[in-house]
C-alpha cells in the first residue's frame, strides 16, 4: 500500500463527522424555541397566509375592478390577477378564471355576451362563464369576490 487511508475508510470518518455536525446544528440555539404555529387559513392560491380584518373574518382582497368599468352584458379581464369580472344583468357582478379550459391560454376579449379566447376560439357565457363555443372541454372555474360600494375585490 502506499500510506494512504483506504477509501472505505475515509468515506466512513467523512459520514460520522458531517452527521456530528448536523446533530450538533440542530439543538445549537434551540433551547426555549418554540416551533410556529401553522397559519389559520391561506390566501387563493395557498401560498401565503390570507390577512384577518379586526373582527376575524377575512379581510377583501385585491381590488379587481371599480363597478363602473364592467359594463351589463359584459366584462372586464383583470390579466395580472388572471381573472375575468362580469356583470351580466345591472348590478349582478360575477368573476371567474380568466384561464381557458381548452389550452390554458389567457381569455382575450369579452364582447357580445361572451368571454372569448382567442387562441382556438372558446367562448364562454358571461353569466356562468359555461361554454358557449369549444373547443374548451368545461367552464371556467368561479371565483368569489366582494362588492363594497364602488369596489369589486377577490375573497
Amino acid at each position: 500500500m502506499s500510506g494512504r487511508a483506504p477509501r472505505r475508510t475515509v468515506l466512513a470518518a467523512g459520514a460520522v463527522t458531517l452527521a456530528a455536525g448536523v446533530a450538533g446544528c440542530s439543538k445549537y440555539g434551540d433551547e426555549g424555541a418554540q416551533e410556529a404555529p401553522p397559519p389559520e387559513s391561506t390566501a387563493p392560491g395557498g401560498d401565503t397566509p390570507a390577512t384577518k380584518s379586526p373582527g376575524g373574518k377575512p379581510a377583501p382582497g385585491p381590488e379587481l375592478a371599480r363597478t363602473s368599468e364592467v359594463p351589463v352584458g359584459g366584462g372586464k379581464i383583470v390579466k395580472d390577477r388572471k381573472v375575468v369580472v362580469t356583470q351580466p344583468e345591472s348590478g349582478t357582478f360575477k368573476a371567474f378564471s380568466a384561464v381557458c379550459t381548452h389550452s390554458g391560454c389567457l381569455v382575450s376579449e369579452v364582447a357580445d355576451g361572451t368571454i372569448n379566447c382567442a387562441c382556438h376560439g372558446s367562448k364562454y357565457r358571461v353569466a356562468d362563464a359555461s361554454v358557449a363555443d369549444g373547443p374548451a372541454p368545461r367552464p371556467l372555474p368561479e371565483e368569489k369576490i366582494t362588492v363594497t360600494g364602488n369596489s369589486i375585490t377577490l375573497g
